[in-house]
């Protein structure tokens, strides 16, 4: 079978805990099916090629560019959006953080900040500072400069270690 841009695929997924089925022109990207047929507009479409990490959320688990993959290739994965990480409160302390450094200004990145910050914290322990920033590498900011970012994932870590408080 020969697909087009013009055909349309049936999907289903699981979105923040939910299942979803839908029916998506071949070439949407999972950015653009999150923001445009499910109004989940957290994670950003900006620099389309991969680079910004503005479109950053997770699937199965993992921190991927929504920019990159087509809404198709996500049927029977378990995605997860910034929303459905805010409203099951798993970010809630990197969002204190983040407020309390100040390591957010125009809160464009901030999103995908959150998704691939959660991701590096998901693996445990302490991570050092050169190994948050390696992380976010991915994750442009036009606005901070980093260092708050840098400085909140690391008080989280610290925090979530058992070593001090958030």
């Amino acid at each position: 079978m020969t697909v087009t841009f013009s055909d349309r695929i049936d999907i289903a997924l699981t979105v923040n805990g939910e299942a979803v089925e839908a029916r998506v022109p071949a070439g949407r990207h999972l950015v653009d099916f999150l923001r445009l047929d499910l109004g989940l507009t957290g994670a950003h479409a900006s620099c389309e090629h991969g680079v910004c990490g503005a479109c950053t959320v997770r699937v199965d688990g993992q921190a991927i560019r929504g920019c990159l993959m087509l809404a198709a290739q996500a049927d029977g994965t378990e995605v997860w959006t910034i929303e459905g990480l805010s409203d099951t409160g798993a970010v809630a302390d990197l969002q204190a953080a983040f407020i309390a450094r100040n390591a957010l200004q125009c809160g464009f990145c901030t999103p995908g900040m959150l998704v691939a910050a959660q991701e590096l914290l998901n693996a445990g322990g302490v991570p050092d500072r050169t190994t948050i920033r390696e992380h976010l590498s991915g994750n442009y900011c036009r606005c901070t400069g980093y260092e708050a970012i840098v400085d909140a994932i690391e008080t989280v870590a610290i925090a979530r270690s058992g070593r001090g408080a958030a």
